[in-house]
């Protein structure tokens, strides 16, 4: 296997993608596919496929496809799907409490155990069942807990502070709802989930 700093982040990007294909064909009772057809399903080439999971090693044989589950398995083993992760998030609002309640983090491996806001009529209400701190405590909670994943759902204009907070707390990873660019050191991971973006760009191809 390359070692980490070696394989491109694209290639990292589409694992989750291979990953959601396999979990789904596994449900359906399929135990083999091939490249072609895992690429006819994600609009992949089957050599790309190919290139992207030789960074990791060999998985599947020339002429029968790969195995399904072995495939599915050695996938999660390399995101570090295997393991169960604690997530911290800032925000309770309307957008906070959709994530909270989002089964389907839980079902992948993603566990939300804090929620912060500075809201004093939010503070103390519960969420599933985990009770909304004051966002003062944040360090304490995030250090003892050692947590590493956190999720932004806070307005923009308090983004960047939240962020500060959680690097400074130790959180090495952060998915950001907020519609700004973050700043954060090169040893932290950030992605963004922004909407309003995504229509913004189709709208270019729709006529009046």
């Amino acid at each position: 296997m390359s070692p980490v700093s070696n394989i491109p982040a694209i290639v990292v990007a589409r694992l989750p993608l291979y990953l959601r294909s396999l979990n789904l064909l596994a449900e359906a009772g399929v135990t083999v596919i091939s490249s072609a057809e895992l690429g006819a399903r994600l609009g992949i080439t089957p050599a790309q496929i190919r290139k992207d999971l030789s960074f990791f090693g060999e998985f599947g044989k020339q002429g029968t496809g790969y195995d399904v589950l072995y495939l599915r398995d050695k996938l999660k083993e390399i995101l570090h799907l295997d393991r169960q992760w604690p997530v911290v998030l800032v925000g309770a609002g309307d957008l906070g409490r959709a994530i909270a309640q989002h089964g389907g983090l839980s079902e992948r491996g993603f566990h939300i155990v804090a929620i912060f806001d500075r809201d004093p009529q939010k503070i103390g209400q519960t969420i599933g069942d985990v009770e909304v701190e004051n966002i003062d405590l944040l360090p304490i909670i995030v250090r003892r807990r050692k947590l590493q994943i956190a999720i932004v759902a806070v307005p923009a204009h308090q983004a960047q502070r939240a962020a500060d907070a959680l690097v400074a707390s130790g959180i090495k990873a952060i998915l950001s709802y907020a519609p700004i660019r973050l700043h954060v050191p090169d040893t932290v991971q950030v992605r963004y989930i922004d909407p309003v973006i995504a229509l913004q760009e189709m709208t270019f191809y729709l006529s009046e």
